[in-house]
């Protein structure tokens, strides 16, 4: 068969993320026509079930008729305005309603800080990087930090942009570009499926559950924070990603790491910045965001991915009264925060997010979200029948299995062995797509995503492990 030619220009034309071309230009690239709810269809015809709501974005499925419709009133009226002198109605709308959905009423320990403002930009990356410079001027003008510094977890990943590269310790993405960034602290991650401090041994099932350990990746972060004080200076802002890491290998979080890292972090009057741009939105937790269901609210709430329902490029960064204050002042003082985007608060993409969000808070899609998170979990479970399936996470409607050589050993795969992508190449020929994370294979379905999708996801995932990574 020929190739199709939308495939040959993007093979003559196109350089993908994340993507070795060379391998890229082996074969014949899968060319997306179309979409619908969970399903997805290619110029040659083919169905495949969406299983990782195109790269983490899509909450509602494709196709929207709301999203949709709210696109086109809005484009009737104007597409983008700049946020640089202007303002804006569909962009203010958003800000009141992020507002309100980040303070919940009930829920949150006592003494949690306020989210009173809301900064538009472009992307996770750029989120995390207005919280970073906010966090830093912060710290510096209020005299918390005498020479700011973040902390974040090992693995961690908060985007490409520089600053954002620099809170991020994945040496297979950051090291090629060290000489580029500022200098940021990693401390242990709770990856209990291989923390050295779990003494349980292999079991089938989900390794928090069974984990035995005294949380010691807390007392970690005690540790650091001491050394750092001791160095005669507080961290500016810890960034974390509430409930699970997604980069690092969809790491989900034991139940109370993140209540009591966060209440460390207020105890040395360090800022917490909270990467929800994949787990926020009714994603990753029984709540709108991860970080509620510890009861935990930080001083930085980035949100990108899924804010649009996946529709458009868009991202907010919320924070605190206190934090907005110190930037006034009179003009000649300059203390304007001096960032900003083309696109920022862009009225397209603000329609799209107030729809999005109109939905997210409906009773059909709480109960969406309930049933995926239950059919997940259900499904799972045949995997654990392979020798290969070492671990399976899940944190609400993501679920992770980490490919290993045998479950009793844990022992990895290397990844130039391609194991996690040799099984997602098997089920694309079986008319499911997601994308693995190395030997991580990610579920994450779009909302929308009914049981026997589910139960397809999973049969296939099945048969491409067993069929992929056979033992001889």
């Amino acid at each position: 068969m020929k190739k199709h030619p939308l495939a040959k220009l993007d093979q003559q034309h196109l350089w993908h993320p994340f993507t070795q071309m060379r391998d890229w230009l082996k074969g014949e690239p899968l060319v997306i026509e179309r979409g619908k709810g969970a399903l997805l269809w290619d110029v040659r015809g083919r169905e495949y079930i969406d299983a990782n709501s195109s790269i983490w974005t899509n909450l509602h499925g494709h196709n929207h008729p709301k999203i949709n419709a709210a696109i086109r009133r809005q484009l009737g009226k104007v597409a983008h305005t700049s946020a640089l002198g202007l303002a804006s109605g569909p962009s203010s709308l958003l800000g009141r309603e992020l507002v309100r959905l980040a303070n919940p009423r009930t829920g949150l320990a006592k003494g949690q800080p306020r989210l009173a403002k809301v900064f538009y930009s472009d992307d996770g990356s750029t989120a995390v990087e207005v919280a970073l410079k906010l966090a830093y001027e912060f710290a510096r003008r209020t005299g918390r930090a005498r020479k700011p510094r973040f902390l974040s977890l090992d693995g961690a990943y908060h985007g490409d942009t520089v600053g954002a590269v620099s809170a991020g310790h994945i040496d297979l993405f950051h090291k090629a570009y060290s000489g580029m960034l500022f200098k940021t602290d990693k401390v242990m991650s709770p990856y209990c499926y291989r923390c050295p401090f779990n003494q349980a041994k292999p079991e089938r099932g989900d390794a928090r559950d069974s984990r035995k350990c005294n949380f010691e990746c807390v007392d970690k972060v005690e540790q650091q924070f001491a050394a750092r004080k001791k160095r005669g200076s507080n961290y500016a802002a810890m960034l974390i990603e509430p409930g699970l890491q997604g980069p690092a290998g969809m790491i989900a979080q034991p139940k109370g790491w993140l209540g009591r890292v966060a209440q460390i972090a207020r105890g040395h009057g360090t800022q917490l910045i909270a990467d929800e741009v994949m787990t926020g939105l009714g994603r990753a937790g029984d709540r709108f965001f991860a970080s509620h269901d510890e009861g935990v609210q930080p001083d930085f709430l980035c949100l990108a991915k899924g804010l649009t329902g996946g529709y458009l490029p868009m991202a907010a960064t919320l924070t605190t009264q206190d934090i907005f204050d110190e930037f006034l002042g009179e003009y000649a003082e300059f203390k304007t925060f001096f960032h900003g985007h083309s696109y920022t608060g862009n009225a397209l993409g603000s329609a799209a997010s107030l729809a999005s969000i109109e939905l997210l808070q409906t009773k059909a899609t709480t109960n969406k979200r309930k049933k995926l998170a239950t059919n997940l979990r259900t499904e799972a479970k045949r995997l654990w029948a392979l020798p290969q399936v070492g671990d399976i996470r899940q944190a609400g409607c993501v679920l992770a299995v980490e490919l290993v050589r045998d479950w009793r050993t844990r022992a990895p795969f290397a990844l130039d062995e391609q194991a996690g992508i040799r099984v997602c190449n098997g089920l694309a020929k079986r008319g499911v797509l997601t994308r693995p994370v190395g030997n991580v294979i990610v579920v994450m379905p779009s909302f929308c995503t009914t049981q026997r999708q589910v139960k397809k996801i999973f049969g296939t995932l099945h048969d491409s492990i067993a069929e992929t990574l056979k033992q001889p």
